[in-house]
């Protein structure tokens, strides 16, 4: 349970804490949050959110998702401006809960990320196929080869040169707002309020057994109605899953404590409007009983006679998936990195290269792994394990806020969250319930993840952590 102190963790034990070029501001930390949060999901979530279980009741629940991410933002916000590494949550964590509970959280945040690139790789293959064969250019090209190829394309990007994954960021996410800026402007003129009808769709019964944790105390709860419109909340809520990874380029970025937060809770925020304006726009072109579950947006268009737009969506799906997967890889190399220099990894992991002065040998890891899971393992299926992954890490965080203000009171914070401890419960309240809306199958396999995360702690990463390694030397008291 021994807890790195707040000076450790910003820098002054090592000269490595600050041995990343700084080279974000604060805009570019709101195109890194919009990298990440802003995918394909913008074009499909809602159509299937609300042909599925929520109807046109989506956008609440597009609402109540942002919402529930939100409380969780400031949460971040606040312990990003306190403890401004790397290593995000896992850092937070070693500083307020300790060391074992730093792996933990780290481990959560591998399996978010690692999985995710490999997850997001395939959908971006799928999209690319689709796209090579509107264009006329058939299907020659395997699915398996375009994401092989893409997370070795972005592998190499993050390990070769931070400077130039930033610029390509740019240019990508002002593609694909551009890309969705035309589908919410060529949609809402095909906006019709009588698709709406009520609102809130009639309740239905479910026709088959409960699968989720909430499932198990209340049986089969059925779709649509106001518990649609709550039931839908947690998959969403896999839309804006990212804004997180802000806080993992804290050393490369000038007054951290400043631009983190602002960057974090500005992205957002934006995410949240741009995903709230398509929800009104898919629910408005196209009554929620004809709304087709896959690829609802194109298929909305077409219908309506928009052909261009297909193309556009496309296009904007695969860019948008391009910048998910850069920014994962990104992230996850910080994690990892942070993890290893702390001795909690192989410290060959925790190395800068002299020529390119970035982590690009764990950033080559981390591709070949996403790369072996894109095409070996049934990814796809493992969507929610990401989610919970993610979730975990937001509820130590919204702990974490309380803890610190008890036991690092003194400590200079930039972003305090308002109405502390209130705002800090009601995340915790908020993650919970989208916690407990995961499949009982999801819960499985994160239990067993974690289990094999302790095993790995307590053989290899207890005895070689740096921290306690100082200690045993005769290093400073530590509580």
């Amino acid at each position: 349970m021994r807890r790195l102190p707040l000076a450790d963790a910003i820098g002054l034990r090592t000269g490595a804490r600050h041995s990343l070029h700084r080279l974000y501001r604060p805009a570019d930390l709101v195109v890194l949050g919009l990298g990440v949060m802003i995918g394909a999901g913008i074009f499909s979530m809602a159509g299937r959110q609300a042909a599925t279980t929520a109807g046109p009741g989506v956008i609440l629940s597009f609402m109540i998702a942002g919402i529930a991410c939100m409380l969780a933002a400031l949460c971040y916000a606040e312990l990003a401006s306190a403890i401004p590494a790397s290593g995000s949550a896992y850092t937070f964590a070693y500083v307020i809960f300790g060391e074992v509970w730093a792996w933990v959280v780290g481990w959560a945040l591998i399996l978010e990320t690692q999985l995710a690139a490999a997850v997001v790789a395939r959908v971006w293959a799928l999209y690319a196929t689709q796209t090579l064969a509107d264009l006329g250019f058939g299907q020659a090209i395997p699915q398996g080869a375009l994401a092989a190829f893409v997370l070795a394309t972005l592998t190499a990007t993050v390990a070769l040169s931070a400077r130039i994954g930033l610029r390509a960021l740019w240019v990508i996410v002002v593609a694909k707002l551009l890309a969705i800026g035309a589908v919410i402007v060529v949609g809402a003129t095909h906006f019709d309020a009588a698709n709406l009808g009520g609102f809130i769709a009639p309740a239905q019964p479910s026709s088959g057994p409960a699968d989720t944790v909430l499932g198990l105390f209340l049986g089969p709860t059925g779709s649509f109605g106001w518990f649609g419109v709550f039931a839908a909340a947690p998959a969403i809520a896999f839309a804006y899953v990212g804004f997180d990874l802000v806080a993992t380029a804290s050393e490369e970025t000038v007054e951290a404590p400043r631009a983190v937060p602002q960057g974090m809770i500005r992205s957002l925020a934006i995410a949240t409007v741009l995903y709230i304006a398509t929800a009104v726009v898919m629910v408005g072109m196209v009554p929620y009983t004809r709304i087709a579950q896959q690829a609802p947006l194109t298929a909305a268009f077409e219908t309506l006679g928009e052909h261009v737009m297909v193309h556009v969506i496309n296009v904007g799906a695969v860019l948008g998936l391009t910048t998910v997967i850069l920014v994962l890889i990104a992230g996850q190399t910080r994690i990892v990195y942070a993890m290893a220099r702390d001795g909690l990894l192989p410290r060959g992991l925790g190395r800068l290269s002299r020529r390119y002065h970035t982590p690009s040998r764990v950033t080559l890891v981390i591709g070949t792994v996403a790369i072996l899971l894109a095409q070996l393992a049934p990814v796809l299926m493992l969507e929610q394990l990401v989610v919970i992954g993610t979730l975990f890490a937001f509820l130590m965080v919204s702990v974490g806020v309380v803890v610190a203000r008890r036991t690092m009171p003194s400590a200079p914070r930039e972003f305090t969250v308002p109405l502390s401890p209130l705002i800090p419960a009601l995340s915790v309240l908020a993650t919970l319930w989208l916690m407990i809306n995961l499949r009982v199958q999801t819960w499985g396999w994160f239990t067993a993840w974690m289990a094999v995360g302790l095993l790995v702690y307590l053989a290899y990463g207890r005895r070689r952590s740096a921290f306690a390694a100082e200690l045993a030397r005769g290093g400073r008291h530590r509580r």
